[in-house]
């Protein structure tokens, strides 16, 4: 991520983890007008063939075009208005014009107060000879949460929730350095070091 310019004051942790994804990913401000992006990652400039400056501040639908399917991005319109995350797998369009396979992910970030704050997107694309990978993805995320203790599924189940630390505290009744000790226990697990890639399993796994 090269810069996160647009954003100020107390960030939710995922907006600093993407920088170290290697999952394209995104993220929007449904509290602005058209619901924008206001980050992105190096790897999902990698993906599309953008430019930072071309894709902030832009509503995500730039990457549809006529091939998209209507039932796919109304899957994600409606997790956007129900402020629930979910996967959809749709033709999205790089810059140049080339049609890929995009399977999208989408959950909502809460600030302290439990009002929605952001939405965090990450992009996976699908080769056209391998149909099966979002099967295969789930099976792969699913077998990952399974080495995870109930106290640590409980935890990552409120983190693809989009609360913070404090937050799951509050709702487990666990003091806040309990709750980062089993955070990093999980993402142990789960072979990863950022909350960001952590959701996308949690989503994947169906948790």
């Amino acid at each position: 991520m090269k810069s996160v310019k647009s954003i100020s004051g107390n960030r939710h942790p995922v907006l600093e983890s993407i920088r170290h994804s290697p999952i394209p990913t995104v993220v929007s401000n449904p509290r602005q007008t058209d619901n924008p992006l206001i980050a992105v990652n190096q790897a999902f400039l990698d993906l599309t063939g953008y430019d930072e400056d071309e894709v902030v501040g832009r509503n995500c639908r730039f990457l549809r075009g006529a091939k998209t399917e209507t039932a796919q991005t109304e899957k994600l319109r409606l997790a956007i208005e129900q402020r629930t995350p979910t996967i959809a797998e749709l033709v999205n369009y790089k810059k140049d014009g080339t049609q890929f396979r995009n399977a999208v992910m989408l959950a909502p970030l809460f600030d302290a107060d439990g009002t929605i704050e952001y939405f965090v997107g990450s992009q996976i694309e699908i080769p056209r000879t391998d149909d099966s990978i979002t099967v295969i993805r789930q099976q792969q995320a699913a077998a990952l949460v399974d080495t995870l203790s109930p106290r640590q599924r409980e935890i990552l189940k409120l983190m693809a929730q989009g609360y913070r630390t404090k937050q799951i505290a509050y709702v487990l009744t666990l003091s806040e350095k309990t709750v980062q000790m089993h955070r990093m226990l999980l993402f142990r697990k789960l072979s990863t070091s950022n909350a960001a890639d952590a959701v996308r399993i949690a989503v994947e796994a169906g948790i």
